[in-house]
C-alpha cells in the first residue's frame, strides 16, 4: 500500500520489526551464555528486579498500545500510520515502546543472570536507532511535516 498508491509504500521502511530484534538479541545472548556462562550478579540476586522489570515494561508497552488504539492509528512498523501520538508516556520519550523493549530485555537478562544477554542490548541499540528509529523520523517527518518537527523538538528520543 502506497500513500498515493504509486510509488514508496507507506510506512517507514525500517530494517526490521523491534520485536523481533530484540527477541533475536535475547536468544544470541541466551546461546552465548549456554557456551561461556557469564553471570552479571551474584546468584539469585536479579530474580526479583528482572520480574519487576519485565512487569513495567508489560504494562508500559500495553499503555503505549492502548493510546495508538485510541489514536486510530497502527502500532507496527511495516503498517501507515495516521496520527501521531503525544499524550502518556509519549510526553517524555518519542520510543516509549522501544523503551519497554529495552527494560524488557534488561529484565530478562537480570532474572537468567546473564551479561551475554545484556551485551547484546549494545549492538540491538544501534541497529534500532539506525535501521529503525532514523527511518521512523524521516517517514514521520515527511508525513505530518512541522506538526512531528514540533513534538521532535519538545520530547527526547529515547528518555
Amino acid at each position: 500500500m502506497t500513500e498515493s498508491g504509486v510509488g514508496k509504500p507507506d510506512n517507514p521502511g525500517a530494517i526490521t520489526h523491534p520485536p523481533f530484534l530484540y527477541a533475536g538479541a535475547l536468544v544470541v545472548g541466551a546461546g552465548l551464555d549456554r557456551l561461556i556462562p557469564l553471570p552479571v550478579l551474584a546468584p539469585g540476586t536479579g530474580l526479583v528486579p528482572g520480574i519487576v522489570l519485565i512487569a513495567i515494561s508489560l504494562a508500559l508497552a500495553f499503555w503505549c498500545f492502548g493510546l495508538f488504539k485510541r489514536a486510530g492509528t497502527n502500532v507496527p512498523t511495516h503498517k501507515p500510520v495516521t496520527a501521531i501520538v503525544t499524550d502518556g508516556p509519549y510526553r517524555f520519550s518519542r520510543n516509549p515502546i522501544y523503551v519497554a523493549l529495552t527494560a524488557l530485555s534488561v529484565g530478562v537478562a537480570l532474572w537468567v543472570n546473564s551479561a551475554w544477554m545484556l551485551g547484546m542490548l549494545l549492538p540491538t541499540f544501534v541497529i534500532m536507532n539506525v535501521g529503525v528509529i532514523d527511518r521512523e523520523e524521516a517517514y514521520l517527518a515527511a508525513k505530518f511535516g512541522d506538526t512531528y518537527l514540533s513534538y521532535k523538538t519538545r520530547v527526547r528520543r529515547w528518555l
